[in-house]
């Protein structure tokens, strides 16, 4: 919630009955609450203190975007629907860049100023508390990459359509929409922060020829006039924003079911398909797979997205079809995007402060497979880590105890290496405290647990204690709090 300053000015004392009357003025008649407060312009996170805002959560978007690769341009409608937390006389959205053409709230006309990102949105009528309310925002331009702390890309990146394509080498441009940490702004209004996850229903409409893929399930292809086609996808699943992803371009589509009757769609740049077929293969066993390890699968559907080689300089695990920066050349990095659809997708972070909680589980997800597939065991790659072994693992050299993984310094470091590895090594280490009966049964009960919903660092410590009875505290003080190099634990 906002910070207000207290004015300096002296206060005047007011009549019994006149403060009845003010009072009576100012509260609604749902629960006594006051109305008329602006929401606030940002949540406060820890290293991203203006994500996100205050007063509401959303339901739901429905965004309608259409796109013309040549000159890269976006005309937009999002349809939000929100809950009030508190009476609203105003409240904001999160959006970068853009030209905002027509706001209404409740269908009539709203005022708006925008500032640096923020979308201040003044209603015709305040809200209530608890009441249920739907934003309209009409816009266009051209949208942007954004800049993370760390120096990567972020936001809405242009693409080749590449020379196995249709289109033929050169010429025709794509787009990838990828928001991690605060990246989707730049491509769609929105409280943008994990802890207020919705359902999403995104229509892309791209010219004639074009595939455009986004999470869920594909709803309905149709033409949509003028040389363009329409495809509607649908995430009845709640949704962390920077999860949401728009990928156009000309891709070939692949789909399928798992054994257990999970819905596959894979679409994959032509130039990438021979390189990405062997590893896309296992997708359908590391879904049967994961959740057996760690519960059922979170979502109706599951896929992946090759893009165009060098779009991106890292994979993404936007939900239900994780984006890769052309072929994902080994099992483990499919292995680790498709395991954070249990673990950041389904149960998020509740501030970037928690990202181990993303990073080490799917870090430690990958040392599982491996262990059950004839690799390193999850022991042996803790050795490794510890002594710096780096025929067992390449990355074990790294700076991983730069920091703890529950504290990173600062934003540019949330993906950093300590928040994988010394993540991973702290649940090795709670495994090896607990045995392999307790660690497995707590992996499970925390994915259904918070299925769905977000969670924080200190719900896990707790979490983990309360299930599996023992005093977790050394692990906590020394691997995930702990400043300095870790020394290997005692045997045991």
């Amino acid at each position: 919630m906002e910070h207000r300053a207290r004015s300096r000015s002296s206060r005047l004392a007011v009549p019994a009955a006149a403060a009845a009357a003010l009072l009576a003025l100012t509260t609604a008649c749902t629960g006594g609450t006051v109305q008329g407060r602006p929401g606030a312009s940002g949540l406060r996170d820890p290293y991203f203190p203006k994500a996100g805002n205050g007063g509401y959560q959303v339901e739901h978007y429905a965004l309608d975007l259409d796109y013309e690769p040549a000159g890269n341009r976006l005309r937009g409608r999002a349809v939000i629907t929100a809950r009030a937390e508190q009476g609203l006389s105003s409240f904001n959205l999160d959006l970068s860049g853009l030209r905002v053409d027509a706001v209404t709230v409740r269908g009539e006309a709203a005022r708006y100023n925008r500032a640096g990102n923020e979308l201040t949105v003044r209603p015709a009528e305040d809200l209530k508390k608890g009441e249920v309310f739907r934003t309209e925002v009409a816009y266009s331009g051209r949208p942007k990459t954004f800049t993370d702390p760390d120096g990567s890309k972020e936001g809405w990146i242009t693409t080749p359509v590449g020379a196995g394509s249709a289109g033929g080498a050169g010429g025709e441009a794509g787009a990838v929409g990828v928001g991690e940490p605060v990246g989707s702004m730049t491509w769609f209004p929105g409280n943008h922060h994990p802890s207020d996850k919705a359902a999403y229903d995104i229509t892309l409409t791209v010219p004639d020829g074009y595939e455009a893929v986004s999470n869920g399930a594909l709803r309905s292809r149709t033409p949509a006039g003028a040389g363009r086609t329409a495809f509607a996808w649908h995430s009845p699943e709640p949704m962390a924003s920077y999860l949401a992803t728009a990928v156009i371009g000309k891709y070939r589509v692949t789909t399928g079911r798992t054994p257990s009757g999970v819905a596959l769609y894979n679409a994959v740049t032509p130039d990438e398909a021979a390189g990405s077929a062997g590893v896309l293969a296992r997708l359908p066993e590391m879904v049967e797979w994961g959740s057996g390890r760690f519960g059922p699968y979170p979502f109706g559907t599951a896929g992946a997205v090759v893009l165009p080689a060098g779009t991106l300089a890292y994979a993404l695990e936007t939900q239900t079809k994780p984006v890769f920066p052309g072929a994902p050349g080994t099992e483990e990095l499919l292995l680790h995007e498709l395991a954070h659809q249990w673990f950041g997708n389904s149960v998020s972070p509740e501030s970037w402060k928690d990202m181990w909680l993303n990073e080490g589980f799917a870090t430690y997800a990958e040392w599982l497979w491996t262990e059950e597939h004839d690799g390193p065991t999850a022991q042996e790659e803790f050795a490794a880590f510890l002594e710096g072994d780096t025929e067992v693992d390449e990355n074990a050299d790294s700076d991983w105890d730069a920091f703890p993984p529950a504290a990173p310094p600062g934003p540019e470091d949330i993906s950093g290496n300590p928040v994988y590895y010394r993540g991973a090594m702290v649940l090795h280490r709670v495994r090896q405290e607990v045995g392999d009966e307790k660690f497995f049964a707590l992996l499970r009960g925390w994915a259904a647990e918070h299925r769905h919903g977000n969670a924080s660092t200190a719900d896990f410590t707790a979490y983990a204690e309360k299930t599996t009875g023992h005093d977790l505290k050394d692990v906590w003080d020394v691997w995930l709090y702990g400043k300095d190099h870790p020394a290997a634990p005692a045997p045991r």
